[in-house]
């Protein structure tokens, strides 16, 4: 890479940062509406959009042959707390709908045109993840019982009657996931696995026959353990069980046949996702011969048409780079589909006519691509000899350019999870700094998911330590380019990420300011405060329990804020249950303490993830007039003014 040297004479040249752009903090907030869970049951496709400007509602969308309409309209809220990051709120099967209500946690079924009605009655059960066994007037799904008081909750797997009656088929695992019914009902598979491993470190597949009277028998054991992560277990038509597993070190297609297990495509691509949120689905079946499905090689999507029976892979060409939530049915297919320049869209393909639709944008009206910065995948070197993995986003606007000589300053994202992935699909979150004159680097560092499971793996008992080290090496890989300016190098991140961006900044010199949005600061309490998915998860992340004690302190930032010397700005949700207000007062406090420039914004309403429309605005707004002040560009007109503490003393 090199940077460019000449002049535009129609573009303005202007200090990096101070940039106008057509991309304000409230078209991120207005123009960006989640799209999730695509449905397809036969003529009719259903998915879940949020809505940013009714608090972050979630709302179920049909389409069939007399358009789109809404199915829940308020006060209804499509969601599900299973796990606390939810997903499987919802089912369209057999002509009917069923959802799970956020208020009352309470499943609702729509017949036909009529008003949703209540099936279960008592609020302190969660559901998620249905699947529709209609021989037997019931739903089986996952259920969180949250009724005893206990300090987590007691996970089952149950079946749900259509009078409302329940009754549990599974226990005695910590965790359950994806139950799915044989398509001649009388078998049933579903995904386990129980503290301390999380579901992509090892999961087990378990399948049981179906009584008549829906009692499930001869339980045993199909595949999966320890050290091995199964997900999204699916029939063929005729009812042959397929999974995805990460056996080989990568999440490819298996299917269980006459008591043995068959690799389908083996490749070194990703078939599969973690399992954070319940309903997600990256193939499915057009026929007992040919499978639909997504998979991802160095860090990009591909559709693909897969052969059950010689398992070679035809490409299927779209215009996207991420693909997810992908259905099937028959000849049809539907996904949510982003690229660099196309934000998440739904997506409808007629396999026979190649003719496609799209039926949702996240972004009605996206910006011209004159304002759109479109990345570029490095692969840089880092610390031992590792590569990590990042998207590059140059400075772009169709009317601004630095100065001659000026080089742009740079945000470094780090993204959460840990074990997440960072995606090239347009964000105009990402396209609000660029377009102001800011460069972004968006790193997959080690422990990243896309790249197979020893990349993923790099994190185990490292997190702290590989993502800083990636996120840093990043930083200094472009500045050595040349493509960024050295002195003013930024890292901002959430959740995890901001244990990034604050171990960034307490253990290395490199960065010159920092953004946590409800950031891991105090690793022991973390665990204390924890909810049950993630009780036992920094075990795996930081060290085993005879461990624990030494490792936390030595990693936590909060015990180390005496090697803090750059200004900080904090963001974060006054009912986090994931990530407890806590942890970011105290980094606040000992920042004060110490006369460090430090703002402190939080958002009452707001959990883990800010989802009203308000508050994407203001927190956006806040965090570039920090990034303006601390680096001495004039704050453009019409932004609002915030408390720095300390900023004049420093």
């Amino acid at each position: 890479m090199s940077i460019a040297t000449s002049q535009d004479s129609s573009k303005q040249a202007t200090p990096c940062g101070a940039w106008t752009s057509p991309i304000s903090a409230a078209v991120v907030a207005a123009g960006a509406v989640p799209l999730s869970q695509v449905m397809l049951d036969g003529p009719r496709l259903a998915w879940l959009e949020g809505r940013a400007s009714e608090a972050g509602r979630t709302t179920l969308m049909l389409h069939d042959a007399g358009g789109t309409r809404e199915l829940t309209p308020a006060p209804f809220n499509v969601r599900t707390r299973v796990h606390e990051y939810g997903g499987g709120a919802c089912l369209l099967a057999g002509g009917d709908v069923f959802f799970s209500h956020h208020v009352d946690n309470r499943l609702y079924r729509i017949t036909g045109n009529a008003e949703p009605t209540a099936l279960t009655q008592d609020g302190t059960r969660r559901f998620a993840d249905f699947v529709l066994d209609r021989a037997r007037t019931r739903l089986i799904a996952v259920r969180e019982d949250h009724s005893s008081g206990a300090t987590y909750p007691t996970n089952t797997l149950c079946a749900v009657g259509f009078d409302g009656a329940e009754t549990v088929l599974v226990d005695g695992n910590d965790f359950y996931a994806a139950p799915r019914l044989s398509p001649d009902g009388r078998q049933l598979a579903w995904l386990c696995w129980d503290h301390p491993r999380m579901p992509w470190v090892g999961t087990e597949l378990w399948l049981a026959d179906v009584g008549d009277d829906g009692v499930l028998l001869n339980g045993r054991l199909v595949a999966g353990g320890p050290e091995e992560s199964i997900c999204q277990p699916e029939w063929s038509p005729s009812g042959v069980l397929h999974f995805v597993s990460d056996r080989s070190g990568w999440w490819n297609l298996y299917r269980y046949q006459h008591g043995v297990v068959q690799a389908l495509c083996p490749r070194a691509a990703e078939f599969g996702a973690p399992h954070w949120a319940f309903g997600g689905s990256l193939y499915g079946f057009r026929s007992d011969d040919e499978i639909i499905c997504a998979y991802i090689e160095n860090g990009v999507s591909c559709l693909a048409r897969l052969s059950t029976r010689d398992g070679s892979l035809l490409p299927i060409e779209t215009a996207y780079e991420e693909i997810r939530d992908l259905r099937v049915q028959g000849d049809v297919i539907a996904f949510l589909g982003g690229a660099p320049t196309i934000a998440p869209e739904l997506v409808r393909i007629d396999l026979m006519s190649d003719a496609n639709e799209v039926l949702a944008h996240s972004i009605p009206q996206p910006p011209s691509t004159s304002y759109l910065s479109v990345p570029l995948a490095i692969s840089y070197p880092s610390q031992n000899g590792r590569t990590a993995h990042a998207f590059y986003y140059a400075p772009a606007n169709a009317d601004h350019e630095p100065a001659a000589g000026e080089l742009p300053p740079l945000i470094v994202i780090g993204h959460g999870g840990p074990t997440g992935m960072a995606a090239s699909t347009l964000k105009l979150s990402t396209q609000y700094w660029t377009s102001r004159g800011f460069a972004v680097l968006d790193v997959n560092y080690g422990g990243s998911t896309g790249f197979g499971r020893d990349y993923r793996n790099l994190l185990k008992h490292q997190w702290g330590v590989v993502d800083v080290e990636d996120c840093v090496a990043g930083a200094r890989h472009l500045a050595q380019q040349g493509l960024v300016d050295p002195e003013r190098l930024l890292i901002r991140g959430s959740s995890a990420g901001g244990l990034t961006v604050l171990s960034s900044l307490a253990f290395h010199d490199v960065f010159k300011a920092g953004a946590s949005y409800y950031g891991v600061s105090d690793l022991a309490g973390l665990d204390a405060d924890s909810h049950k998915f993630e009780s036992h998860y920094n075990q795996y992340l930081i060290a085993p329990p005879e461990r624990a004690e030494a490792v936390y302190r030595e990693r936590s930032p909060i015990h180390h804020s005496d090697k803090l010397r750059r200004p900080m700005i904090f963001f974060q949700g006054l009912d986090d249950k994931v990530v407890p207000p806590q942890q970011s007062e105290s980094m606040v406090e000992a920042l004060r303490a110490r006369r460090l420039p430090v703002a402190y914004i939080t958002l009452e309403g707001e959990g883990h993830g800010f989802r009203k429309a308000d508050s994407v605005v203001r927190t956006l707004e806040a965090e570039l007039v920090f990034y303006l002040r601390v680096f001495g560009i004039p704050v453009p007109s019409g932004l609002p003014q915030i408390d720095i503490e300390n900023l004049d003393a420093a």
